[in-house]
């Protein structure tokens, strides 16, 4: 049997993002999802929104059907 697996190459926060410290953030997706890590990509609002900004994935880990990712935001475009 296979495992579903989606892959991103944006991060898309729907408003869900927790702040960890002052530029470190967590994020729980649903579904196994796949992620380019420590390279630069952006960050969304909604997945047709603009860009708020630029971020570097530090972890990615599958567990229960979901993905949580920790990220370090690298630059701010808006503070709206």
């Amino acid at each position: 049997m296979g495992m579903p697996l989606e892959l991103n190459t944006m991060i898309v926060t729907k408003g869900n993002e927790k702040r960890i410290n002052s530029n470190d953030f967590s994020l729980i997706k649903s579904g196994y999802r796949l992620y380019p890590m420590d390279i630069p990509i952006d960050i969304r609002k909604t997945k047709h929104g603009e860009s708020i900004g630029t971020a570097v994935i530090k972890q990615v880990v599958w567990e229960k059907e979901s993905t949580k990712i920790t990220y370090e935001l690298t630059s701010l475009h808006s503070v709206n």
